[in-house]
């Protein structure tokens, strides 16, 4: 057996907050929503699978700041993979995340999105591994870690 533990795009969510980037479903008392992609992950042996996505609406004039903030958490996800047009990576209706809950968007605002690490979820459901013990999307395992220390600079 082998276990591991991937960062989580919500460790660098205070970091986004405290720079002024609202968090729709934070304010809404929602999970962030998740979506399964059309990029497929390097295969590794016989893993293989789709990337997930979690999505956040960021104001347009903000994307900037976001993309700075995030980008010094790259053990945690870093830099949003894609921002605007979802089709692009093959989400065909944002209202129906896979996990997750549908986001809430502002005027203004602008579909982000980052690696998600129900990705190994995503790679199980096609690798079908004989056993999988993992954490249930937007419920993540939680250490003494502070967010501030996983940023890189």
């Amino acid at each position: 057996m082998v276990a591991f533990l991937l960062g989580c795009s919500f460790s660098f969510e205070e970091a986004l907050q405290k720079a002024g980037v609202p968090l729709r479903h934070i304010d809404n008392d929602l999970n962030v929503p998740m979506y399964i992609t059309n990029r497929q992950c390097i295969p590794a042996g016989r893993f293989y699978g789709p990337l997930v996505v979690s999505m956040r609406p960021i104001p347009s004039q903000l994307i900037s700041r976001a993309v700075t903030v995030t980008a010094r958490f790259p053990s945690v996800h870093g830099y949003p993979v894609h921002i605007g047009n979802p089709a692009n990576i093959g989400v065909k209706n944002l209202n129906t995340p896979d996990w997750g809950d549908p986001p809430v968007f502002s005027p203004g605002d602008i579909p982000v999105f980052w690696a998600c690490g129900v990705t190994p979820q995503a790679v199980a459901l096609n690798s079908k591994p004989e056993l999988l013990i993992t954490h249930s999307p937007g419920l993540m395992f939680i250490t003494d870690i502070l967010n501030e220390s996983l940023a890189a600079f």
